[in-house]
C-alpha cells in the first residue's frame, strides 16, 4: 500500500462504480479528488445489486465490501429501512483500526453515527438530500400502494432518525437550499457543490436538431417528469423529441407509441447519453422537488446546447443565469421553440467556462474537506 499523508474512511450506501446516478456520481468523483489530492480513502460500501468494481482499487487505499440485509420487513421499527438495512458490525470493527476521520454518505449510511466508540472521532456526514422529503415527494408520483405507503412511513421515519446528525462535527450540504435547511437545526454545516465527472465545458456551438430529457426513469421523479413533458409539453410541439433513460415504466411507452415525434431511448449507456445530451439542441430538465441538486443540470451544461428548467431544478443553486425558464407546460413549449432556432456562440460556451472556472471545482470541493478535518473550523 503507497504512503499517505492524510487518510479518510468514507461510507457509501452503494458500490459507486460505474458512476451513473446522482448519489454515486457524487460519491464516486468525491474519491477521485481526493486520489488526485494524494488522501488516502478507505472505502466502505453495501451491495445489493452491483457488483464489486475493481476500478474502485485504483483510487482508493482500501476497498470493503457489506451485503445489505433487505430481508427484514420494510414496514416495521422505527429506524428508517434505508439505515436498517446499512447495518453491520463489521463496518464498525473495521472502523475501529484506526483514528482516521468518517464521511458517511447520506443519512443511509449513519447507522454507526451514534455509537459511542465513535465519540472521539472527527465524523462528516454529506447530505445528498433531504431524505424525508425526497421520500415525502417520492410518495406524492407513487402510483403502487403498498410502494406509495412504504415512502410515506419511510418519510416519518427518516424525519425522526434526523436527530443523529448532531452527533456529527460537519454536515456538507449539497445545496445551498438544502445548506438553509439544516442549518436552522444544526450549526455545523458547510455547503460543498456536488461532485461531478466533467472537467472542462464541451458544448458545441451552433445547432442541434432535436429536444432531449434524460434521467433514470425507473425512478418515480424522472418517471414522473417524462410523463408531464410527453402529455404537456413534447406532444404540443412539431419538433423531434427524445427521452432516455432505464427502465421506463409501461405506462412512459405507452404513451410515447402515441407521438410520432417523441422517440424512447431504453437502458443505453452513459457514454450513449453524454453523446445525446451533447448533440442535443435544448435539453428539457424540468423538476417537481427542490431538494438537493440535480447533476444532470450540471452535466447538461458542461456538455449540451440550450437548457430550459423549471424553478425547482435552479432554486438556489446559482445555475439560473446559464438556463432559460419555463415554469409551466404554456411557458415551456414558447422556450423551446424560441431556443430551437437559436445557435450556441462562443460567447456563451466562454461565459460556462468562466462560471465553471469558480463553481463546483472537484478539487477546490475536495481541498475544503481536507481543511475542515485539519481545522475543525466549518
Amino acid at each position: 500500500m503507497p504512503k499517505y499523508d492524510k487518510q479518510i474512511h468514507i461510507i457509501s450506501f452503494d458500490v459507486p462504480f460505474p458512476p451513473s446516478y446522482g448519489g454515486v456520481i457524487d460519491v464516486y468523483y468525491k474519491i477521485k479528488a481526493l486520489f488526485d489530492l494524494g488522501i488516502g480513502v478507505h472505502l466502505h460500501c453495501y451491495k445489493y445489486g452491483r457488483l464489486e468494481a475493481k476500478e474502485l482499487n485504483e483510487i482508493c487505499a482500501s476497498v470493503n465490501y457489506y451485503k445489505r440485509e433487505r430481508f427484514s420487513n420494510p414496514y416495521i421499527g422505527s429506524v428508517p429501512y434505508i439505515v436498517r438495512t446499512r447495518n453491520t458490525r463489521r463496518l464498525l470493527s473495521n472502523l475501529m483500526l484506526d483514528n482516521f476521520p468518517i464521511l458517511f454518505e447520506g443519512l443511509h449510511s449513519c447507522c454507526h453515527l451514534t455509537n459511542p466508540a465513535l465519540e472521539p472521532r472527527f465524523k462528516m456526514v454529506r447530505m445528498h438530500n433531504i431524505e424525508h422529503h425526497y421520500y415525502t415527494n417520492l410518495a406524492k408520483v407513487e402510483r403502487n400502494i403498498a410502494k406509495k405507503y412504504f415512502f410515506t412511513l419511510e418519510s416519518k421515519r427518516l424525519s425522526n432518525f434526523e436527530f443523529t446528525l448532531k452527533h456529527a462535527n460537519c454536515l456538507l450540504s449539497i445545496s445551498p437550499n438544502d445548506k438553509k435547511y439544516l442549518e436552522a437545526k444544526f450549526e455545523n454545516v458547510v455547503y460543498l457543490p456536488a461532485f461531478h465527472p466533467n472537467k472542462t465545458v464541451e458544448t458545441k456551438v451552433g445547432k442541434g436538431n432535436f429536444v432531449l430529457y434524460h434521467g433514470n426513469l425507473e425512478v418515480g421523479e424522472n418517471d414522473e417528469a417524462a410523463l408531464y413533458l410527453v402529455n404537456e409539453v413534447f406532444s404540443k410541439i412539431k419538433l423531434p423529441c427524445v427521452i432516455a433513460g432505464n427502465n421506463p415504466s409501461l405506462l412512459l411507452k405507452q404513451l410515447v407509441r402515441k407521438h410520432a415525434n417523441i422517440t424512447l431511448i431504453e437502458n443505453t449507456t452513459i457514454d450513449s447519453i453524454h453523446a445525446l445530451i451533447n448533440e442535443a439542441q435544448i435539453n428539457v430538465l424540468p423538476t417537481f422537488q427542490a431538494t438537493g441538486i440535480k447533476l444532470k443540470l450540471i452535466n447538461a451544461l458542461f456538455l449540451g446546447r440550450h437548457c430550459v428548467v423549471n424553478s425547482p431544478m435552479i432554486a438556489n443553486t446559482g445555475l439560473q443565469d446559464l438556463c432559460i425558464l419555463g415554469n409551466d407546460a404554456q411557458h415551456m413549449v414558447a422556450a423551446i421553440e424560441d431556443a430551437f432556432d437559436k445557435e450556441i456562440t462562443e460567447a456563451d460556451i466562454v461565459r460556462r467556462k468562466q462560471f465553471f472556472g469558480m463553481h463546483f471545482n472537484n478539487l477546490e470541493s475536495a481541498e475544503k474537506i481536507i481543511t475542515l478535518i485539519e481545522t475543525r473550523k466549518y
